[in-house]
């Protein structure tokens, strides 16, 4: 008998694991399981995201991940066979039909592909019956609605005369962005400020601008999926290197710089997320050194907040650059006081601010007026802001590490430096699989493949804490019991029984 290798293994459940990621959570749908099934494969075939010819994972290998039976999975391929969307030829495997499709790309409301499809899924469908862990959101900070009267109050009549076209930001929020940046330790110019509209545009205006199909990007291992899929989707190459308790490692960092001579780098060194690690102050002096030396633009993102487990952070990398390196520092209104207020920045050198700028006025010829006038009332008051939203969340930390601890004392995880997330491994356990077993008891799980697709990172959880106390003690009841029905009953294994 011929035994496949370990990397043919590999490669298929890589392919069962990308489907599953497609696929959501499509055990909350209704009707039988292997319908549901059945149902969640054929929108994704429907709009683009499994194109014609593209293979679809043995009914074993779907079925492990989903801890469903083989014959669910049996039963769902019969019924897109039956509806024509799947094609089966012995040797060959079930391959998606090419016949046409009903709907076009996104006609049914599902977001496109990638690792972080489930978590920007959730913005769209919002989070219904059960508690989603996709995102680690707050409601606004009080301070919000203040400044919004004060805005009202004073100078709304002189800014509503404005021509509200501001591509490089509105000047006196650049002008606050500069002060944040000088009073943090980076001594900074207006005009080394881009207003963005949000922390996630900058990623894609750099992306534009750096990136070309094929070149290779550096990130830490595990990173966040939403900033991975922008990198991905320019065609560039992602390689990860790990992190340690102060953050990125350098000797490592040095080793892919000098073998894969990268075109960017990125990091979080502030709350690193998922991991909620701190970057020490000599290490991101140490990253600027090696950005320096080996010519590699760093892309630090520090637009993470949340709780502050001890001194205040460092100054960013780009305080200590020094030469010609390139350091470009990203921040944002969105966790320190509001999502929804859609305002982001990026500091950096003046020429490659101006660059950036281009592509900005192109994509949408400058950001919410209104919403950076709010923005630069606010600036000042950042720290403030989220230091007291950060003893909330300091409380809400200690309640789920309790509950935790008395009712999962299996999981480790090692007490963030900051941020708003528990980083959480499951022993001897996949992290896919748990995810589907957990939806069937209302929790919505990001497993640590979607952060890193190294698989370093299989058996991770991302565990937010943003949740109020009583949503927390509810949703580590649920966890609980998923994972009580994982020990017990294991991934579901074979049956002959009629799926009907």
């Amino acid at each position: 008998m011929t035994v496949p290798c370990t990397v043919e293994i590999m490669d298929r459940l890589a392919d069962a694991n990308s489907l599953v990621e497609l696929l959501g959570d499509w055990t909350t749908a209704g009707g039988p399981l292997y319908r549901k099934l059945a149902g969640a494969v054929a929108r994704s075939i429907e709009v683009g995201d499994l194109p014609a010819g593209e293979r679809l994972p043995s009914e074993r290998d779907l079925a492990k991940l989903l801890t469903v039976s083989r014959a669910t999975v049996v039963a769902a391929y019969d019924e897109l066979r039956g509806k024509g969307l799947v094609d089966s030829v012995r040797g060959s495997g079930t391959r998606v039909s090419a016949r046409p499709r009903l709907n076009g790309t996104g006609a049914d409301g599902r977001v496109p592909g990638g690792r972080a499809t489930s978590i920007f899924q959730r913005l769209v469908d919002g989070p219904g019956s059960i508690i989603s862990l996709a995102l680690a959101v707050e409601p606004a900070a009080p301070e919000l609605l203040a400044a919004y009267r004060d805005l009202a109050d004073g100078e709304l009549a002189d800014l509503m005369a404005d021509v509200g076209y501001h591509p490089r930001g509105y000047p006196p929020l650049r002008h606050a962005v500069s002060e944040h940046y000088t009073a943090a330790g980076l001594p900074t110019d207006p005009d080394q400020v881009l207003v963005t509209t949000g922390a996630q545009q900058v990623i894609g205006l750099v992306a534009q601008m750096y990136l070309r199909p094929g070149c290779t990007v550096v990130v830490e291992s595990p990173s966040w999926p939403g900033c991975l899929d922008v990198f991905r989707a320019a065609g560039a190459r992602l390689v990860g290197v790990p992190l340690d308790d102060e953050g990125v490692r350098p000797d490592r960092l040095a080793t892919v710089f000098a073998e894969e001579r990268p075109v960017l780098t990125y990091l979080m060194p502030t709350f690193h997320n998922p991991t909620g690690t701190l970057m020490s102050a000599s290490r991101r002096r140490r990253v600027a050194e090696l950005a320096a030396r080996f010519n590699v633009p760093v892309l630090e993102d520090n637009a993470y907040s949340g709780f502050h487990g001890g001194d205040a952070p460092a100054p960013p990398i780009g305080a200590y650059a020094r030469g010609n390196a390139e350091i470009l520092t990203v921040g944002s209104m969105a966790k320190g006081v509001w999502g929804g207020l859609r305002i982001g920045w990026v500091r950096g050198p003046a020429a490659i601010v101006d660059r950036l700028a281009r592509y900005k006025v192109r994509a949408d010829l400058g950001s919410p007026v209104l919403d950076q006038a709010l923005s630069a009332r606010l600036l000042p008051r950042l720290n403030e802001i989220a230091a007291a939203r950060g003893e909330v969340l300091r409380a809400r930390l200690e309640h789920l590490q309790a509950l935790l601890a008395e009712n999962l004392p299996q999981w480790r995880w090692r007490s963030p430096d900051g941020g708003s997330a528990l980083w959480v491994a499951l022993p001897g356990t996949s992290a896919q699989i748990f995810a589907q077993v957990a939806l069937r008891h209302g929790v919505e799980v990001v497993p640590g493949s979607a952060t890193d697709p190294s698989g370093a990172h299989d058996d991770h959880i991302r565990l937010p804490f943003t949740f109020r106390t009583d949503t927390i003690t509810e949703l580590v009841r649920r966890l609980a019991r998923a994972w009580a029905d994982l020990q017990r009953h294991g991934p579901v294994t074979d049956t002959n029984k009629p799926v009907i």
